[in-house]
């Protein structure tokens, strides 16, 4: 069931990511054993769900919400998202937005910055979703010349 979860990607035995999952696809992300959702989309929108800390939470799971604006990711946002993915090393994390590009962009820029991938393999990847447009291409570039 995971696999029907809009461009879902299994990245390791510890961490997977997609678009948003809805809510029987939660308790799918839970009974796979997962710890952590970081979600990286915005609430209020037609594709959030209602509540979905409290339905991530009710499952026994920790959930952390960083809102990342399509239209302008930040430094901020970024380091938000560097800090959540050190400070839970060891716990089997499932990271979403709405469609996988905030967060396959993001994880490729941890993976570079971080565990010191090569730019190429960490963004195969996010060529597996998509390919970044010029606002975020201008983003990445920006956030390696740091």
């Amino acid at each position: 069931m995971l696999e029907e979860i809009y461009n879902y990607l299994r990245l390791s035995d510890s961490l997977a990511t997609s678009g948003q999952p809805n809510e029987g696809q939660i308790a799918e992300i839970a009974r796979d054993g997962f710890q952590m959702v970081i979600n990286l989309g915005l609430t209020g929108t037609d594709y959030a769900l209602k509540d979905e800390a409290a339905i991530v939470r009710s499952l026994g799971m920790d959930y952390l919400h960083i809102p990342v604006l399509w239209q302008q990711p930040t430094k901020a946002d970024l380091e938000a998202f560097f800090a959540a993915m050190d400070a839970n090393l060891g716990k089997k994390l499932y990271v979403h937005c709405a469609a996988n590009m905030r967060v396959s962009t993001f994880i490729a820029l941890y993976r570079i910055l971080r565990l010191g991938w090569t730019a190429e393999k960490a963004f195969e990847d996010v060529h597996r979703i998509w390919v970044p447009d010029e606002q975020w291409q201008d983003f990445i570039e920006e956030m390696l010349e740091v």
